[in-house]
């Protein structure tokens, strides 16, 4: 007895009232929710940095990088732990797993790193650790001027702009790239500093003495106080040049004798250029990236508003743009996702008129939705929760789901009601015969997603939210199908024959549509072993045809933007480099249709944010106009492979073009990310030329790559100890002298309009403009005399890495590649896997990184979730049926469903991504449905006395119209996605043409095999004991002819 269906229509005051609270509750839960366009997926990320002036790379990577590596890796809770040891600097990137506490990470790392201070050189800069949110920018604006230097459009930026974009709600960080930050660099005269007997370092020493601004102490009255204090800060060029170096029998030597110092900048090397039309400026870009979880809708719309002040109080010497909002297509998606789900509920609402043809019937099931859906947004709330392109399609997908059991209800009350009955005592009878049914179906899809909350990594944290909202819309679903539905069916369905002409005209085609399928399934029960044989081609199919299909993280969607990134030869200079880049830029300018606002930037070296580079480094970001305003009618992709082409017209550069994954944020990286870990260095280097040479003659892998390189041309530089000693020069200061005098090294900080800037030393650029240029650098000697350089070493030329790269603690290197036109991202690391595994000698291994490991992972976590879902499942219905065979009877619809699927993957061209196998995931939930009703209804009516064959074949026919309406309505609440209504809908298109093609294929075969099976496999069946006295119309059959 349902005793809370009985309570509902005793009381409808009550029933509607719990319903009109689930909504209230989901509208109040409404107005708290974020909105961004999938979970946080973004792993805690925890940066460490650390400079080490004038050091190699490989210095670098020993006394600093393995060290600092060593003392980390105790930290709990860490991921992968990478590094990159340059020139000058090391970087350590830890990755911490996703449910990991950033601040407490911050601080674990921290720690780390302060206890292993004392294994470092006493003479690197102070270690920085920073939390690292993600990488990507939500939106930049870019600043340029005609009548300003770099330098002044840098500290604009810097000072109007960055700090009133910081205190935007959520923001992680504002940084500029390509910035060129305000300098005075004292360019040195070699021969000059010599012929006055002077080194770098007593021009260093100089200015520590010269350059200090001190509190002298204070002068006491009676009756007052003043404070004294020394101003001897250097502030301008002319301070700078007038600075003395020393004095000597009264001649004073200043630093304008040896040299000239120059306001300019801190990095020389570093450049954006703006392509506007015909015209192509420098300028600065600013952009905005978000803290982890923070609502990034929010975030730009404030961003706006306050670029339209900046904009109004700037000065007219500076020209600020908008650069990109690179949440349009976050903004589409759910904009297409929203008009999704209204279609959806249109086409379901219709297709129930269509079975119920009268609108008071209509109308029962149909509040279910608002009802179930209104209210998931309140279990978002709870459960913190975001509005998202997951929820809102877990919303699409329930509207299809919330209505049947309502359906299932209100069929089986009004069939009672055509009997004769009166409304209100069939919906007492008929709601009391159906909540089991209700109860094991809801429990059934409930349990399908119960997996997916246990999975870890990308795919639990994409699809947890997914899985909670729809688990959740129809658990409410199932309440109000007890509740409102029984008691509205109890008030609203009339009694007796009488209906209208709708119901008239189409009744008979009704009839003949489930006499049609009672005389077919008749027939095929005289040959029911084909039951078993089409279960039998259905597991083949799926067995032969899953390998076949190509697959994928998650298909590309049309995100308006390619990119490029550009290399040079190692040594190439910024010059050269800079050219190359601007070619690039007019041939983007000149030949890519539908630029947006007619823009393209080129960034040279750029300095800032993610997107540091080497000066031999570029990139060129082309942004299209939205694809409904292309006049070209060119997509993304046809783009993308037009810049695949045109990539090899530039020989002396590689362009690699590069579009944004749809999930993740890896937007400078190729997809192919393939990790090749080393006992040692000497192994990896003996082993990347012949490695590398493999892949690239590989034709299923494009723009192949590697990170690791040994052609850096390079001076190394031996010292004479023994000379250097007699003379009194240390190898320190003979190593200090080099440094000062050619690696842009710090020597103090001067003040500039109230800000702190450094002062950087160096020779003139003419003055080290070739290694014969060392020979003009001079020491001083314990007596006072000044020594060559070249008197002292000896130059070696060779060949070095630019970097070194370790992962997880080994030395790496890291493959980038693209898969070829028509080749999958699994299908590309398969390659790799067979390449590595014939090459690689004893010792070495491999690793999966960035969109490569997050397909890797989803695919093994998503096999796992479908297994366990099918146990959950299989144990769930045993304890409701009492009985170990009725699941697997119902299970049966499982590889049938599955075969749907695969095929309608196959015949669409589709990929298997994670979208298609959370998709095949519901499907088990869906079609087991029609297994539970079909064998519930056959064990109800076998108590009752008729035979299994019997009971098998009423159970069909008399669920055959609920189970058609409920299947259709699923099928036509999925369609819009599975259509791609939308153009950034692309990637969630194959979750609707797999649970589309899933009941398609399997709804019409579980008609016939389920009930051929359960006429094998079904044995007797005690009385559950809450059953009561449940009468089966066995009529149903005589009904339908």
């Amino acid at each position: 007895m349902s005793a809370i269906s009985q309570v509902s229509i005793s009381r409808p005051v009550l029933a509607g009232v719990m319903s009109v609270l689930l909504i209230l509750f989901g509208i109040v839960g409404y107005t708290f929710l974020g909105t961004r366009e999938y979970p946080v997926t973004d792993s805690p990320i925890v940066m460490v940095t650390t400079v080490y002036p004038g050091a190699s790379a490989d210095i670098i990577a020993s006394q600093v990088t393995k060290p600092l590596e060593e003392a980390i890796a105790e930290a709990n809770g860490i991921r992968s732990v990478s590094s990159t040891s340059r020139e000058q600097v090391s970087i350590i990137t830890v990755e911490f797993e996703l449910n990991a506490d950033l601040e407490a990470a911050a601080n674990d790392v921290r720690d780390k790193v302060s206890k292993s201070r004392q294994q470092l050189p006493t003479d690197i800069e102070p270690t920085i650790v920073e939390k690292a949110g993600p990488a990507d920018f939500l939106v930049f604006l870019t600043v340029q001027s005609k009548t300003k230097t770099l330098e002044d459009v840098t500290d604009f930026v810097n000072i109007n702009i960055k700090e009133r974009l910081q205190s935007i709600p959520g923001v992680r960080l504002v940084d500029s790239y390509a910035g060129r930050k305000r300098a005075m660099r004292l360019r040195m005269d070699p021969v000059k500093l010599a012929s006055y007997g002077l080194t770098p370092t007593d021009i260093q020493t100089a200015l520590q003495r010269e350059n200090v601004d001190l509190p002298s102490g204070r002068i006491e009255g009676e009756n007052t106080e003043v404070t004294l204090r020394t101003q001897g800060r250097l502030v301008t060029e002319d301070d700078f040049n007038n600075m003395i170096l020393r004095e000597s029998d009264g001649a004073i030597v200043r630093f304008k004798d040896v040299g000239q110092a120059v306001m300019s900048s801190q990095n020389e090397r570093t450049a954006m250029i703006v392509y506007n039309g015909k015209t192509a400026d420098y300028g600065v870009g600013t952009g905005v990236s978000p803290q982890r979880g923070a609502n990034s809708l929010a975030i730009v719309d404030e961003f706006k508003k306050r670029f339209e002040e900046i904009k109004k109080t700037a000065p007219k010497e500076y020209e600020i743009a908008l650069g990109k909002d690179f949440t349009v297509p976050v903004r589409n998606s759910l904009s297409e996702v929203e008009e999704t789900l209204l279609l959806a509920f249109a086409l379901v609402s219709l297709i129930i008129f269509v079975f119920l043809r009268d609108w008071r019937s209509t109308l029962i099931p149909l509040l279910a939705i608002p009802v179930s859906i209104v209210s998931a947004f309140f279990i978002m709330y709870i459960a913190d929760f975001s509005i998202n392109v997951l929820t809102l399609l877990g919303l699409v997908l329930a509207i299809g789901l919330v209505v049947d059991d309502a359906i299932i209800v209100l069929e089986n009350i009004y069939s009672k009601v055509e009997e004769g009955m009166s409304p209100i005592q069939a919906a007492r009878e008929g709601s009391n015969e159906i909540y089991f049914a209700v109860i094991s179906t809801t429990i059934t899809l409930v349990a399908v997603f119960l997996p997916i909350l246990f999975l870890g990594g990308l795919t639990g944290r994409l699809f947890k939210e997914f899985a909670i909202v729809v688990a959740g819309s129809v658990t409410v679903s199932a309440f109000v199908a007890l509740t409102l539905t029984p008691m509205m069916s109890a008030y609203l369905l009339k009694s007796g024959t009488s209906h209208n002409w709708l119901y008239k005209k189409t009744e008979p085609w009704f009839i003949a549509m489930n006499n049609a399928y009672a005389r077919s399934l008749t027939a095929f029960m005289k040959v029911r072993w084909l039951g078993i044989v089409l279960l039998l081609v259905s597991f083949g199919v799926a067995f032969w045809l899953a390998p076949k299909l190509p697959s994928e993280l998650a298909p590309l969607e049309d995100r308006s933007m390619v990119g490029l990134a550009v290399m040079a030869p190692e040594g190439t200079s910024y010059e050269s480099m800079e050219q190359s880049m601007k070619e690039i830029g007019n041939f983007v300018s000149d030949s890519i249709p539908d630029l947006n606002e007619e823009r393209t930037y080129t960034a040279v070296a750029a300095a800032g944010g993610t997107l540091t580079q080497p000066v031999n480094g570029g990139f060129q970001w082309i942004f299209l106009k939205e694809p409904k305003d292309r006049k070209s009618g060119l997509t993304q992709q046809q783009i993308f492979m037009k810049l695949v082409g045109a990539s090899q017209k530039f020989r002396n550069v590689l362009i690699i073009p590069i579009q944004l994954p749809t999930i993740g944020g890896y937007g400078n990286t190729q997809p192919v990310q393939y990790v090749v870990q080393a006992p040692d260095l000497k192994a990896l280097i003996d082993i990347m030329p012949k490695l590398m040479g493999e892949v690239s003659g590989n034709k299923k892998l494009v723009f192949a790559d590697a990170d690791f390189k040994i052609n850096r041309p390079e001076i190394s530089i031996s010292i004479d100890r023994q000379r250097a000693a007699q003379l009194g020069i240390s190898t320190q200061a003979i190593g200090q002298t080099l440094q000062l005098a050619l690696s842009s090294r710090r020597y103090g900080y001067f003040i500039h309009n109230d800000r702190q800037y450094e002062v950087i030393g160096q020779l003139d650029r003419e003055d080290r403009s070739a290694p014969y240029d060392l020979k003009s650098l001079y020491l001083k000697s314990g007596s006072g005399q000044m020594v060559s350089l070249d008197n002292l070493t000896k130059q070696n030329e060779g060949i070095s890495p630019p970097a070194i790269y370790r992962y997880n603690q080994s030395y790496s290197a890291t493959i980038s590649a693209t898969p070829a036109a028509g080749v999958s991202l699994g299908e590309a690391i398969q390659e790799l896997d067979k390449i590595t595994s014939k090459e690689l000698p004893k010792g070495f291994s491999t690793a999966l990184a960035g969109q490569s490991r997050d397909y890797s992972e989803s695919s093994s976590s998503l096999i796992f979730a479908f297994i366990f879902a099918i146990v959950l499942i299989y144990l769930v219905l045993a304890a409701q049926f009492e009985s170990l065979v009725d699941p697997f009877i119902i299970l049966l619809t499982v590889p049938m469903a599955l075969t749907g699927a695969l095929l309608s993957l196959w015949f669409t061209a589709q990929t298997v991504n994670i979208f298609s196998q959370i998709g095949i995931i519901m499907l088990i939930g869906l079609i087991t449905k029609n297994g539970i009703l079909i064998v519930e209804f056959a064990n109800q009516s076998k108590e009752s006395g008729t035979s299994t064959f019997e009971a098998a074949k009423i159970a069909a026919v008399s669920r055959f119209r609920p189970i058609l309406m409920t299947t259709l309505a699923m099928i036509f609440g999925t369609l819009p996605i599975a259509l791609s209504l939308g153009t950034a809908s692309g990637s969630r298109q194959s979750l609707g043409i797999v649970v589309v093609g899933g009941l398609i294929f399997a709804g019409v075969l579980t008609l016939y095999v389920i009930p051929s099976i359960y006429s094998y496999l079904s044995r007797p069946h005690k009385k559950r004991k809450d059953d009561g006295n449940v009468a089966v119309e066995e009529e149903a059959l005589l009904h339908t002819h």
